[in-house]
């Protein structure tokens, strides 16, 4: 779970509203030479250069006014939610919202062409919503099938796609354009988003604002750690952001396990023969 965090904790610093791009002026953000505006010296541009951030100025008045809504909005909400509900209820929920959204990661597990992935995907949706009570318990987890992520802005990645440059999207936080085309295509891919009607709808909206603030709750102490440890939060962020996405996708790049996947029944090795690895 830890290593999670860093990537939520990232998207979360601004998930909170949305604002529009064209109030933005990113356009300006840049001068005629292709150098961030703002920066008087080659050692600033080099800087720019260097974090793959040259939409910085305009990144940083979103990542502000975000940062601004989740401590008078967000934060307030997932510490009450912390102080009320119970923790077995809380780790019940986030099961729950965890188990909803194994359609997105299988289809992405098998677009990346990882089959023990996808069979892993596969058997947590079945054990979880059988045994696991509709995924209240993570009796997966335990039974040898952990969790993984699994998005189409990884997916791109594996299919050559380059990331871009930085951005700091209202909503989605920290991102890149490969990222935010993959938050979209996650919608579509999304089974739930096709249901519509009244209880549906009301479904869907409280799965998203369950979801953005057991998120949150999960991460109070790392989010306000880096806020007040931090020199500079944002740039803080920004490096773990492209760090974890980085491992990330560099693990499941190499994540080539052979099949048939392990939870079929096979021989054992004869003596000095090696295993199978899984």
């Amino acid at each position: 779970m830890r290593r999670r965090l860093p990537l939520a904790a990232c998207r979360l610093a601004g998930l909170v509203v949305g604002l529009g791009w064209a109030g933005l002026g990113l356009a300006a953000c840049t001068s005629q030479s292709g150098s961030p505006s703002g920066i008087a010296n080659a050692a600033g541009a080099a800087d720019f250069e260097q974090n793959n951030d040259p939409l910085e100025p305009s990144n940083r008045v979103v990542y502000a006014v975000n940062d601004a809504l989740d401590t008078a909005v967000l934060a307030p909400l997932a510490r009450g939610y912390r102080a009320v509900v119970p923790a077995p209820v809380r780790n019940g929920v986030h099961n729950i919202l965890s188990n909803l959204s194994n359609p997105v990661v299988l289809s992405n597990d098998i677009m990346e062409a990882k089959p023990r992935r996808a069979g892993d995907t596969f058997m947590r949706m079945l054990i979880n919503s059988t045994v696991g009570i509709g995924g209240i318990m993570d009796v997966a987890s335990k039974w040898g099938y952990p969790a993984h992520e699994s998005d189409f802005g990884i997916t791109l990645a594996l299919w050559g796609v380059d990331s871009g440059p930085f951005l700091y999207l209202p909503v989605l936080g920290p991102s890149n354009p490969r990222d935010a085309a993959g938050f979209g295509a996650d919608i579509a891919l999304d089974p739930f988003t096709y249901v519509s009607g009244g209880a549906w709808t009301i479904f869907g909206y409280t799965r998203y604002g369950v979801t953005a603030v057991d998120t949150r709750e999960r991460l109070l102490g790392e989010i306000s750690s880096i806020k007040k440890t931090a020199l500079d939060p944002y740039a803080t962020f920004r490096s773990l952001y492209d760090q974890h996405r980085a491992q990330v996708i560099d693990t499941v790049r190499h994540d080539n396990r052979s099949t048939p996947p392990s939870w079929y029944p096979q021989p054992a090795p004869a003596t000095g023969e090696p295993s199978d690895a899984h």
